[in-house]
């Protein structure tokens, strides 16, 4: 009887996963313009200089438990004012306090300003390997405070080159978990776990036959309502 009630159970558990599914699939047809269109977007951000792609670096160092449009406005402030080129540490602080860490963060953004400073000029292109973007993630996740595997996808997406990398935030493990992508939500995620729901994450993307980067931003437009970055 115990049998029979788990593969009832099971069953029931597959039927809604399907029609959750055929949802999602109704959804992505309808945002599918909306999404490719932000996904051009961010491919277009390679080709501008690179204050720009620091200021993106910058971005993704602040987003850790914060919002993002928040987030986004305190990096347009610092780069309206030149302080996230120019400005000490006290400069910065009073501009990043919607973030939360904002102390910590403004010394992480002076640290990755001092790595990537070349004879008084910001070179971040040149540390970039855009040819092999899983070695430049390992790059950037080692050598950049504040950066973690999640960060690092997001940032590199945001500059064009991360559709294949999973963004994994709350938003994406949430959903992924609805999905049956991954049985229950790590408390913590180490390189191996983040990889290993990566790779589940990917494989569900092959099979609903929806991008994984496009499937990104479709979870993350379904619990924000908004297509953002």
């Amino acid at each position: 009887m115990l049998f029979l009630k788990k593969n009832a159970l099971k069953m029931e558990d597959n039927k809604t996963q399907s029609v959750n599914i055929a949802q999602l699939k109704r959804l992505y047809n309808i945002r599918r313009q909306k999404i490719l269109k932000r996904l051009e977007s961010f491919r277009k951000v390679w080709d501008k200089n690179d204050k720009k792609i620091f200021s993106e670096l910058c971005f993704c160092i602040l987003t850790p438990q914060s919002k993002a449009e928040a987030c986004n406005g305190i990096i347009k402030n610092l780069v309206n004012s030149q302080l996230l080129f120019k400005g000490n540490k006290n400069n910065i602080m009073p501009y990043l306090k919607k973030a939360r860490f904002y102390k910590n963060k403004s010394k992480y953004i002076i640290e990755a300003r001092k790595l990537f400073k070349n004879s008084g000029n910001i070179r971040i292109k040149d540390k970039l390997d855009i040819k092999n973007i899983v070695t430049t993630r390992d790059w950037l996740v080692e050598n950049i405070k504040g950066i973690g595997y999640k960060e690092a996808s997001h940032f590199l997406r945001n500059i064009g080159f991360g559709e294949n990398l999973a963004i994994l935030d709350v938003h994406i493990l949430k959903n992924l978990n609805k999905f049956g992508v991954v049985k229950k939500l790590p408390k913590s995620i180490t390189k191996k776990i983040y990889l290993d729901i990566e790779n589940k994450f990917r494989k569900f993307s092959n099979r609903i036959k929806i991008p994984l980067a496009h499937l990104d931003l479709l979870f993350w437009s379904m619990e924000t309502g908004k297509i953002f970055k």
